[in-house]
């Protein structure tokens, strides 16, 4: 089995969720229309819930498992790393088929009195085979994560988005005929499919390694002075990372239930709420999400890689890692601000033919700085031993953005503004609170200059691309949008690298194009 270096495995995973993402715009893009904004909004109705429930079973496992057998791998303790998987996949496989029977049981009622429009009740049956299969999936990501190996993971969510692209689309139109509530779960059956996909590519890696692995031996109980229960351990690590995590889940959910029955305060009516919800979490967010994939590729290379340093009592690569991340994601994530909020209403008109909703992407665009930070500062206080001050983060920033939705959002003057404004204020608190933290902890801080630097690059960048957008040199709004953007992301490269923000020894540990720069 190939480990990875800590820059190679986070690019490795950072080029499969550009590939997943930019796949995943194909359903937003194409879902709008073919099942309009109201069918998205059921759509997107029924994930805050499905959150809650895979944040139960699966919110600390994967990390708890990585960090965990990170630490085994280091110390050459095979038997160990052996217990540490059969013993997660155990507990999550009982637990999947618990809370899969509550889910179902209980359906008519949640979906009736619990979610806002009781129309989502198909979406929500079709999603419930999600707890165990997510969960099953979860676990062997963990276990490859904590040796360092990125490659499963990245083929496995590559198979899991083509699959569910295809059958999300191809079910949708299939079931339209039938009312927008159906063709809404024929959306949520194509993630299941993509789910199902994803899984099994996984599993394949996971007993072909196992095959070809000429030292693995049969499971024998461990040696002395090492019986700690397994599973106790596993949980202590898991159920503060849970914890934290179905704050954030808990937090969904109930902005999902508040948003509506604010807006219904507010007078607008239940379709038109739908619409505008599904306008938010189905167009909005994901387009400010697009840059996640590298943060998010950080954060599950951050975790082993500084698990393994502070087991080894490193605090200079634990610095030195820290900086790489945090850098990563502020430089990436800078031209996509600009971009989305110079040019909203032609994203939003080209992507989804809905150029009304551009000023929620406007207002939401310059918070995605923020967004793109918080992924590495929580992931390192969760490597450190410190997932409960995430905790206590971002349960702070849950309490003050749904008190905030119902003070906004019930006014007619804001409406579904002020559910957006609630979310932009909980996304800088509980980042500056993430921050705070690290800080206090290791002493960690940015560099107060390279914000500066980016900022300047970012007025420049941006300032060139509105330029080059207003010359409209070519007939199409598509091309001359693509050509500004471009501009505009190559005088920002070239800043980055006047001002030594980037070198050439970064460009270097890019798996594939590095070599060209040796």
């Amino acid at each position: 089995m190939t480990k990875q270096t800590f820059i190679k495995g986070a690019m490795i995973l950072l080029a499969a969720g550009i590939i997943n993402r930019l796949l995943g715009f194909v359903p937003r893009i194409a879902l709008p229309r073919i099942i309009g904004a109201e069918g998205v909004g059921l759509y997107q109705l029924s994930y805050p819930f499905l959150i809650v429930m895979l944040t139960i079973i699966t919110g600390g496992i994967p990390l708890a498992v990585a960090k965990w057998i990170a630490e085994a791998e280091s110390q050459g303790d095979s038997t160990r790393v052996k217990y540490i998987f059969r013993a997660a996949m155990s507990f999550v496989v009982v637990l999947g088929i618990i809370m899969t029977a509550l889910m179902l049981l209980f359906a008519p009622w949640i979906t009736k009195h619990l979610l806002p429009d009781a129309r989502v009740y198909h979406t929500f049956m079709v999603m419930s085979p999600l707890l165990i299969i997510n969960g099953i999936a979860s676990v062997y990501r963990g276990y490859f994560q904590g040796k360092q190996n990125m490659v499963p993971s990245a083929v496995s969510q590559t198979t899991e988005t083509l699959l569910r692209i295809i059958a999300s689309l191809t079910f949708a139109y299939l079931l339209m005929p039938f009312g927008v509530e159906w063709a809404a779960a024929g959306a949520m059956l194509g993630v299941v499919i993509g789910e199902i996909g994803g899984l099994a590519v996984i599993m394949w890696t996971y007993y072909r390694d196992k095959h070809l692995d000429k030292t693995h031996k049969p499971l024998g109980s461990l040696p002395a002075g090492k019986r700690e229960p397994v599973m106790s351990k596993l949980l202590n690590i898991s159920i503060p990372v849970t914890a934290s995590r179905l704050v954030g889940s808990l937090s969904y959910l109930l902005e999902t239930i508040f948003t509506a029955r604010s807006l219904a305060t507010a007078g607008i009516a239940s379709g038109i709420a739908t619409a505008q919800y599904g306008a938010l979490q189905g167009m909005i967010i994901p387009l400010l999400l697009l840059p996640t994939a590298l943060t998010y590729s950080l954060a599950v290379s951050l975790v082993p890689s500084l698990s393994e340093a502070a087991a080894r009592g490193d605090k200079e690569l634990i610095h030195k890692r820290l900086h790489q991340s945090m850098r990563l994601a502020l430089v990436s994530g800078a031209p996509f601000v600009v971009v989305m909020t110079l040019f909203a209403e032609p994203l939003c008109r080209i992507l989804y033919n809905h150029a009304e909703i551009a000023p929620m992407l406007q207002l939401m665009a310059p918070i995605g700085i923020f967004v793109y930070l918080q992924a590495p500062l929580q992931a390192a206080l969760q490597a450190l031993d410190k997932p409960a001050t995430a905790l206590i983060n971002t349960l702070i920033g849950a309490v003050v953005k749904l008190v905030m939705i119902v003070m906004l959002a019930s006014d007619p003057e804001f409406g579904i503004y002020g559910a957006l404004i609630a979310i932009n204020v909980n996304i800088v608190l509980v980042t500056v609170l993430h921050a705070i933290a690290v800080l206090k902890f290791i002493g960690f801080r940015m560099k107060f200059l390279d914000f500066v630097k980016v900022g300047a690059a970012m007025v420049i960048m941006g300032a060139s691309a509105r330029f080059t957008m207003n010359q409209q040199p070519l007939p199409a709004e598509w091309i001359n949008l693509i050509l500004a953007c471009a501009a505009g992301v190559i005088i920002y490269l070239l800043l980055m690298v006047i001002m030594n923000i980037i070198d050439r020894h970064d460009v270097r540990r890019i798996p594939l194009f590095g070599q060209w720069f040796k």
